[in-house]
């Protein structure tokens, strides 16, 4: 083999695992995009259950092709609040299994008619530059990543065969015989990489090849193999800095699994060194590249029988390990609107539409504080109301800076929607705190001038009052839960706001002539009711800026 061929080899080795590692992203993203109410779905569901969050992470991960994208998504959930330490130590069990996908393609790729699947990447590019429904061109992009997987393996296997040839290089890879450096070679590959999955695929394809890495006798390339598992715990270690103890803790317990079960096995497989030829070898002798997947799946299924009944025991040690912080050091507390969450917009939209769901609950309860400040002629109530006023604006400052990170994402024509209408939604619930603001002003003039109201106007007030309060749910259920038949509900809600400011206008006007109200208190409880339908206006416009999403 002369040195052009040695070369042209290389070349063919990097360009293979190139396509093999942009397909895989290509593909992981688009099947992310259509997958993305039942991630969202998926993640609500983890329960209390650790079969179910098992479950789930190892759904979930099969499915993006990710274990760090998950373990990543979970940090950020137990960063929030949304997710216990609990939770989330059974998803990241549940996720090193779902991890173990990948390598599978590599095994199937040696069929003959998968060739045939490289011509995805033909028929996905033109699926996404001539169709014009979004869902198509997210189709495309996926038959395209999938093309592109399995051309990066032709390539990568074309290039293990002429290594394979090479007795030197042969007699080089099994010399390397020391299990310790073959398994910190597998923590340090996998942590520049990111991708335990791109590198155990990487491995049966050498070892498929014919290219024994380590004695088989000693189960050395075993150990390249368990080295991944802990290399992978770069990314969540990485997206927890600068997150809550929670998160922090979630990070560790994805490491002290790995760890711990690498340990395990590495004392196994010290003591039976020839456990691959006594099992796997024998029943799959013919195939070392299948070998070497089943063992990488045996291992995370096995650790996590052994670790799932003490998965309160993993939360206890992290807890011990990464104490709460001491009285009056920063709290780092998350919000719903995570960063980490950005590199899976789908699951970033949702987070942003849970935030502006709080923004509005926000703003309702500025209402109601201003509402029962005027009923009471409690002048201090502008206080509350200009506090959570402060949260509602620091809220959307914050929730339209965020949209605009996940903007520049590659989104779905349907998250793509929810941004823009969340947009618009924003800018009406700001409006409403607004409004609650002047109703505190209508309860100084009050106290001012020495305005009363009668008992009969007040219960007016207060039913009017009742009739927002049952459009805003109406409208959370049209935003929040995304219910079209509440947008109707919101309507006929709104009518009826409208229909009682008629009424009580006409009614005030009618004691005016009367001479049962003074003429001061017409500007006082007409810009009232004013500001009462016009913030139920704004609830409408919220619900539907949502219609049709």
């Amino acid at each position: 083999m002369s040195a052009m061929d040695y070369v042209l080899a290389v070349v063919a080795l990097l360009a293979g695992l190139g396509a093999f590692l942009f397909g895989f992203k290509v593909l992981s993203d688009n099947i992310e995009k259509l997958a993305t109410n039942e991630l969202r779905r998926w993640f609500d569901k983890t329960g209390k259950s650790r079969l179910a969050g098992v479950g789930i992470g190892a759904g979930v991960t099969a499915i993006i092709q990710s274990s760090s994208a998950t373990t990543v998504m979970v940090v950020g959930f137990v960063n929030v609040g949304l997710m216990s330490l609990f939770q989330a130590t059974t998803v990241i069990m549940g996720a090193n299994i779902g991890t173990t996908v990948t390598a599978y393609f590599s095994v199937i790729a040696d069929i003959p008619f998968i060739e045939f699947i490289t011509v995805f990447t033909c028929v996905g590019i033109f699926m996404d530059m001539l169709c014009k429904k979004d869902k198509a061109k997210t189709i495309g992009m996926m038959l395209a990543g999938l093309g592109l997987v399995f051309l990066g393996l032709q390539y990568m296997g074309m290039a293990m065969d002429e290594f394979a040839k090479q007795q030197a290089i042969k007699d080089f890879l099994v010399s390397v015989d020391n299990r310790l450096i073959l398994l910190l070679a597998g923590v340090i590959i996998t942590g520049i990489v990111q991708s335990s999955s791109a590198v155990t695929t990487l491995i049966v394809q050498m070892v498929g090849a014919g290219l024994a890495i380590g004695n088989p006798a000693n189960s050395g390339v075993l150990f390249l193999v368990l080295g991944t598992n802990i290399g992978t715990c770069v990314t969540a270690l990485l997206s927890s800095i600068g997150a809550n103890t929670n998160a922090k803790r979630a990070a560790l317990i994805h490491l002290m699994f790995n760890v711990f079960g690498t340990v395990i096995f590495s004392i196994f497989l010290l003591c039976w060194p020839g456990f691959m030829n006594a099992t796997l070898g024998k029943w799959f002798g013919d195939d070392p590249g299948l070998q070497i997947a089943l063992f990488h799946t045996f291992f995370n299924v096995v650790c996590t029988c052994i670790f799932l009944p003490f998965a309160q025991v993993f939360v206890k040690v992290s807890t011990k390990l990464i104490p709460e912080r001491k009285a009056g050091a920063p709290a780092g507390e998350g919000t719903l609107l995570d960063d980490r969450f950005i590199k899976s917009p789908s699951i970033a939209v949702s987070q942003a539409n849970k935030a502006a769901a709080k923004m509005a609950e926000l703003a309702m309860q500025s209402l109601n504080a201003a509402f029962e400040g005027f009923v009471n002629g409690d002048e201090t109530a502008k206080e509350k109301v200009d506090e959570i006023n402060a949260h509602v604006s620091e809220m959307e400052k914050r929730l339209i800076e965020y949209l605009i990170k996940v903007s520049s994402t590659d989104l779905s024509y349907a998250d793509e929607k929810i941004i823009s209408a969340l947009h618009h939604a924003a800018g009406d619930i700001i409006r409403i705190s607004e409004l609650a603001d002047n109703i505190t002003k209508y309860t100084r003039n009050c106290r001012r001038d020495n305005i009363e109201f009668s008992p009969g106007v007040i219960k007016s007030l207060q039913a009017m009052l009742g009739k927002i309060d049952v459009l805003y749910q109406n409208t959370m259920k049209a935003f929040g839960e995304k219910d079209i038949t509440a947008i109707k509900a919101v309507d006929a809600a709104e009518n009826e706001v409208d229909a009682a400011r008629k009424e009580m206008v006409a009614d005030h006007i009618r004691r005016l002539n009367e001479g049962k109200c003074k003429p001061e208190s017409s500007g006082v409880f007409i810009n009232l009711v004013g500001n009462l339908e016009r913030a139920a206006d704004h609830f409408v416009y919220v619900a539907h800026a949502f219609d049709g999403v």
